[in-house]
This record gives C-alpha cells, structure tokens and sequence, in this order.
C-alpha cells in the first residue's frame, strides 16, 4: 500500500478544493493506503520566504510536519485552483517554505548539486478553475501547471507527474461536482 501525502493549497476554508481533497482522501483510505491531509488554510505558517535563499527560515510545526510526511509519502497530490493564472499565494508560499535549498538534503555530483532528492515519489496535481480547461491548455499553454511540473516537482525527482483539471467551475451543477467526486475516490483507491 502506498503512502499518499494530499495538500490543498487554497487560502479560503470550506471550499470545492477541500472537499476534493477530502473525496481523494476517503477513497485511498478504503483501498488500505496511509493518508496525510495537509489544508494550507487550517495550519499556522508564515508563507513568506522572509530572507530569500540567504539563510534558512526555521519550519514552524505545521511545516515541519509538512516536510517529514513529504520525505516520508510515496505520492504526492496538490490540489489548487487557478487564480490569477497561476497558484494562490499561500500554496507557494508552502512549497518555497518547504523546499529550502538548506533543508533538502542534495549531494554533490561531479558538476553539479543534485537537487533530485525525492526520487521515487510520484503526483497528481488537481486544478480547479474558472474558465473552460481547453482554453487554459491550448490558449494559455498551462502556465502554472508547466511550472509545477516541470520547475518545481521534476526538479526535485518527483515523477511521474499526472494532472486532472476541473472547468467552469462557478456555473458547475451538482451532478457535475458529485462525479467529480467520484473521480477523486476512484483516482484515491488507484493511488494515482
């Protein structure tokens, strides 16, 4: 069974993010996975990088957590909506927090540091927005999802990195968001 660390990176509490999250949650718990729910709005962190990279901001208990269960999970899921056309705030704000240059171990190669430390660890990245996921994909060309991909989690060595994007969300009917849902379980169950 694997061990699945969840974070929903929305600065607002009670939201369809969460209860996404949750969904993903209950449906990897009753296949018999180890799950950890991280909701950013719930836990008690600074989000800003107050020195830069210049010296090492001490994690907070909720970040420390954070941290240990990122290092400890085999797969990493982040869910999110689209603001701005990229993450909110306080999801980066967690991600720079925890991803230190100083807290990461990374070993030194013959030309280069190694930065791809969490190896073996893979993600689902679930993102919620506005607007039709087409016209994110092909228009926008996916910006925050590149940058999480490609700048932030393969950096690192976590791949694959799988994602499923959820439109029109505002004008979204029930029915709509209940198979949703249950796409969250079944993707929970799947460990994917």
């Amino acid at each position: 069974m694997s061990r699945i660390m969840i974070v929903v990176g929305h600065a607002q509490h009670t939201t369809f993010c969460e209860a996404l999250g949750r969904a993903y949650r209950d449906g990897a718990e009753s296949a018999g996975h180890s799950v950890r729910l991280f909701v950013l709005s719930q836990m008690q962190f600074d989000p800003i990088l107050r020195e830069g990279y210049r010296t090492t901001q001490t994690l907070e208990p909720d970040l420390a957590d954070a941290y240990a269960t990122l290092a400890a999970c085999d797969h990493l899921v982040l869910i999110f909506p689209l603001w701005c056309g990229d993450m909110p705030a306080i999801l980066k704000g967690f991600i720079e927090r925890i991803l230190q240059p100083d807290l990461i171990a990374r070993e030194n190669t013959e030309n280069a540091m190694n930065w791809r430390i969490f190896s073996n660890k893979s993600a689902r990245i679930v993102m919620t927005m506005g607007m039709p996921v087409s016209i994110y994909r092909w228009y926008y060309r996916g910006h925050a999802l590149k940058l999480l991909k490609r700048n932030i989690l393969h950096f690192i060595g976590i791949k694959p990195a799988r994602d499923t994007l959820y439109g029109m969300i505002g004008t979204s009917k029930p029915q709509q968001r209940e198979r949703w849902l249950d796409e969250m379980r079944a993707l929970g169950a799947a460990a994917q």
